[in-house]
């Protein structure tokens, strides 16, 4: 009679003994020890109250028990491999690397949070986080996913929006207690301003606002993104962020709400191949999820 406690590795030493015609031949067989699989037929046998092999001179001989369980027992052995196989495809599916394209502002304060709850849903995949505000090609493959403010529009890439990065004008309190603060967008005139030094998107801002602007005007200016946002949570001036940035630098409070700053679209995309992956597609679906969510975070707080 099987009990509760069966150890189903009795089943795996006794169809070996059962194919090899012997405890030595099975032994051989499986990689096992002889004294454990004679041991586990005596456990097997045990259970059923029934002899399973009639030893020989040259080897054992099945019994009439041994024969009447040999069916089960292989349809038994064969639900357990491919379990295994199951098992292994699995493991396999949950491993390796993926290499993620996105900005340098995305990459320090947006994608950290969810790549760490990332890394504890799935240890076994490997990040690889490019920061960098240059276009990584996916059709050379110089990443598997790119996160980005503009709509990739090869036709071989698919593309997701996950939502709108609303960009606010903002500055440390210790500023705005020095400088005070602007009630309407010609008063940033009269403030000191964050800038780019080359890049012209915010002196194109300004001129939509009617209020044009030389590059000069600006009293610190870098088009090193990171560096740029540093210095605005440093009080160095009034400048232009990403909404979800601010949570990060208690004290940088976000300026004249009538401002309309055309938001930045957040695109995530991936090479139609490289989504067959299991691996880059469990990555893909993730950020899908999270990145909105995160996103809408910074909203509400």
């Amino acid at each position: 009679m099987i009990t509760p406690d069966f150890d189903w590795a009795l089943v795996r030493s006794f169809l070996a003994v059962l194919d090899a015609g012997s405890l030595m031949g099975a032994a051989r067989r499986i990689g096992a020890r002889q004294p454990t699989l004679s041991r586990h037929i005596a456990e097997l046998e045990a259970q059923l109250g029934a002899p399973l092999f009639e030893r020989t001179g040259r080897g054992v001989t099945p019994t009439a028990m041994a024969l009447a369980i040999a069916d089960a027992a292989r349809r038994m052995q064969d639900s357990a491999d491919s379990l295994s196989r199951s098992l292994t495809r699995e493991r396999a599916a949950a491993t390796g690397s993926v290499r993620i394209s996105t900005s340098q502002v995305a990459a320090s304060w947006l994608l950290p949070d969810v790549l760490a709850r990332f890394a504890i849903e799935e240890p076994g995949i490997q990040i690889e986080l490019v920061a960098s505000n240059e276009l990584s090609n996916l059709l050379r493959r110089e990443a598997d996913i790119a996160l980005r403010m503009l709509r990739p529009v090869q036709a071989s890439l698919v593309a997701r929006k996950l939502g709108e990065i609303r960009i606010v004008a903002c500055a440390h309190e210790r500023y705005l207690e020095r400088a005070g603060t602007p009630r309407k967008p010609a008063d940033l005139l009269a403030h000191r301003l964050v800038g780019y030094d080359r890049d012209e998107t915010i002196l194109r801002g300004f001129a939509q606002m009617g209020l044009p602007i030389a590059r000069e005007r600006f009293a610190l200016r870098t088009d090193d993104q990171v560096a740029y946002a540093q210095l605005v949570a440093a009080g160095a001036g009034i400048g232009f962020l990403a909404q979800y940035t601010l949570r990060h630098w208690p004290g940088v409070h976000p300026l004249l709400p009538m401002l309309a700053i055309a938001p930045l679209p957040c695109w995530l995309a991936v090479h139609r191949e490289i989504r067959a992956s299991r691996v880059v597609r469990r990555v893909y679906d993730y950020l899908a999820e999270a990145i909105p969510a995160e996103l809408g975070a910074s909203r509400s707080r």
